[in-house]
Order: structure tokens, then C-alpha cells, then sequence
């Protein structure tokens, strides 16, 4: 498939999507009048359904609920890109009674199965391709598409280990194809020169922008303002953390509430420790971010609750979390730097400094740790 087949079929996939989303506003206008509007219509997409706190009060029986593996095969995807979807918050899912796995509500499976195009739709949006792979759907060398990544140009969604245990990076087909058709001018001629200087000096925006985007999703997935402040915390290391979280039994509440894979971590020890080794932020800017961002939240959640300490008798519980897709709280969080293509005058670290949009007041400073570290 060369670059003009790409961006024809791109453009085709939005006209599409454009004409389902009117077609569906239309439906759902009629079904109102009607006075019969069905469950799995009350809303358009996962990332707007947001189960409340406590979830709505109703007498009906609780909804059906299938589990993942029987879900997965009845939308004709495979469990990984069943993972995938829920992670991408294309597929919404609720906690089983008693902490067991996540389920998927039968209504959920039907919307997905009346989506125009299923099943190839929905495995299509989560389709994900290697460096060759990816390569070919640009038209472009792999070791062109190598250097776009590593200038952050298009971000991984996920990793697997190869049998050298080396990390390989994972992209959506459907984010190339978008990227393609925004930026056709990085996919042939010379490299921009603050790029090229860039990736001259070793840089590798990979595993940040993928930390970054695992962030903002777990963030979406949550309103509670402890969950979100561990999820913030899950990028600094124990000295970080300390640093900035000075007290034990907050640290530790972090640790508790902190949200893990939707299905679990990898299995093997190689995997849970590369996954662990990525989860952190290792350049001094990115790890600045972090410390702020992890102030914020943490300011909000002290003013929500404090966090539970021995003797306590259990009755300080964390907010149960949004459906996958939900949307999050609304806060002070400010994005973490995520590398953009850019024009030839393109440098990621003027975008990288924290400077911008960052309170800077001393009070702040100092409990970041950082105050006359610049200065040395």
C-alpha cells in the first residue's frame, strides 16, 4: 500500500466516521421522542459514559456481564487487541463482585456488534504494526521510520520482548495512516535539521511518549483523586517520590490504590521488569513534570480525604473508578510534553521545559526539591 493509498483510505475511514456519528445523533433523537431509548444508546462513545460514584440508583436486576475471553470472541477479535481496545478505552468494562476479573456488560457487546463496519471496523482501529510493518504503510525506509519514532514524530502504544529481550515497539496503524496524511512532508526529502541534530545526540522519545500516553489513559479511566495521584507517582522512583510524597503512610496508600493493568501485568519476569523500567521518567525535565504534576494532585487529594493510617477502621475508601474511556476529574494536571513533528526549526526541548504554564512560586519549588539545583 503506498502513501497515496494510505491517505485515500484515511480520509475515507473519517468520512465515514463523520456520516455514522450524524447518523447516530439522528437515531437518538428519534428514539427520545419515542419515549423508548435503549441502554446501549445512552451514549455515543465509551470515553462519555462515566459511572458515578456509587453508580445510579436503580431496582432493576444488574445487567448481564460476560467474561473478557467470551467477549472478545464474540466481537471476532483476538484477546490481545481485546486488551488493547479496553486500554484505548474503545470497550468498556466493569469490575466482577469480590475483586475478580473485569467483565464486559452484554449491552456493550451489542452496541459494539451494531457499529457500522464490525467486526473488520474495530479490529482495524486496534491493528498495531512494527518498525517493518509500519515502514511499508508509510512507503518509507525502516530506518526512516526508526528516526520519525525516535523523534517522537509517532508514539508507541505498546512493547513486546523479542527472544534477545530487547523492547519492540508497537504502533496503531490507524495513528500512522492520521500521521501520514498531517505531516507528509517528514516522509521524504531531507530530515529537518534540529531533528537530525536531535537524534545525532542520542535522543529517544519512545518510551516517554509512551509513558505519557499510559498516563493520560489511566488518568481517564478515574475520578478518584488518590488513584490519580498514584498513577502520577507510578513515574518517579522511590527517591523521587519520597522526595516530593514525605509522608509514609500516603506513600504506602499510593502503592495500594495504584491501578494496575486491566488484565494484570506481564507474565514473565523479563517483561515485568522492562514494564518497570519504562514506567519511569528518566530525563530531568520529564522527571519535573512529574514531581508537579504529582504536587497538584496530591494537593487535591489531601483537601478529598486523608489517607488511611493504622488503627483506622476502614471506613476511608477509594472512589470506585470510571467505566474504561471515562472521563477524568477536572483538575489542574498539566500534559506532560509529548514530541510533535515539526517543521525543519523543529526542537523538542523548547517544548520540553516546564517553565510554561508551571506555578513557579517558591512555596511550590521547595517542596518539589528543586529549589537552588539550577543554581549549583
Amino acid at each position: 500500500m503506498t502513501v497515496k493509498e494510505v491517505l485515500r483510505a484515511h480520509a475515507g475511514h473519517q468520512a465515514v466516521h463523520a456520516g455514522t456519528q450524524g447518523a447516530r445523533a439522528g437515531t437518538r433523537g428519534a428514539r427520545a421522542e419515542c419515549g423508548n431509548v435503549r441502554a446501549d444508546a445512552r451514549a455515543e462513545d465509551v470515553s462519555t459514559r462515566v459511572e458515578g460514584d456509587g453508580g445510579p440508583t436503580s431496582s432493576a436486576a444488574p445487567a448481564a456481564t460476560v467474561a473478557a475471553g467470551r467477549a472478545a470472541q464474540e466481537l471476532g477479535i483476538r484477546r490481545a487487541e481485546f486488551e488493547l481496545a479496553v486500554h484505548l478505552g474503545l470497550i468498556a468494562v466493569v469490575g466482577a463482585p469480590g475483586g475478580g476479573r473485569p467483565r464486559v456488560h452484554e449491552e456493550e457487546i451489542a452496541r459494539l456488534r451494531e457499529q457500522p463496519g464490525f467486526p473488520d471496523g474495530l479490529a482495524e482501529r486496534v491493528r498495531t504494526v512494527g518498525t517493518a510493518e509500519g515502514a511499508a504503510l508509510l512507503d518509507i525506509a525502516p530506518a526512516r521510520f526508526t528516526r520519525l519514532a525516535r523523534a517522537g514524530c509517532v508514539s508507541p502504544v505498546t512493547f513486546y520482548l523479542n527472544r534477545y529481550r530487547a523492547v519492540v515497539w508497537l504502533y496503531l496503524a490507524d495513528e500512522l495512516a492520521a500521521f501520514a496524511s498531517r505531516e507528509p512532508e517528514l516522509l521524504a526529502g531531507r530530515t529537518p535539521l534540529g531533528m537530525r541534530t536531535m537524534l545525532e545526540s542520542g535522543a529517544d522519545w519512545r518510551p516517554r511518549n509512551w509513558r505519557s500516553q499510559r498516563i493520560d489513559r489511566l488518568l481517564n479511566r478515574t475520578r478518584d483523586p488518590w488513584v490519580r495521584t498514584a498513577v502520577q507517582a507510578s513515574a518517579l522512583d522511590p527517591v523521587q517520590l519520597a522526595e516530593v510524597v514525605d509522608d509514609p503512610y500516603e506513600r504506602a496508600y499510593l502503592v495500594r490504590v495504584r491501578p494496575e493493568p486491566v488484565f494484570g501485568r506481564p507474565g514473565s519476569m523479563a517483561a515485568r521488569e522492562a514494564m518497570g523500567e519504562l514506567m519511569l521518567a528518566d530525563d530531568p525535565d520529564e522527571i519535573l513534570w512529574r514531581r508537579v504534576n504529582l504536587t497538584l494532585e496530591l494537593d487535591g487529594a489531601r483537601e478529598d480525604r486523608p489517607a488511611p493510617r493504622p488503627g483506622d477502621d476502614g471506613g476511608i475508601r477509594t472512589a470506585p473508578t470510571a467505566r474504561a474511556g471515562a472521563g477524568s476529574r477536572t483538575g489542574t494536571v498539566i500534559p506532560a510534553p509529548v514530541a510533535e513533528p515539526a517543521p525543519p526549526s523543529f526542537h523538542p526541548g523548547a517544548s520540553g521545559s516546564p517553565a510554561a504554564g508551571v506555578p513557579t512560586g517558591k512555596g511550590l519549588l521547595a517542596r518539589l526539591g528543586w529549589r537552588g539545583r539550577g543554581a549549583g
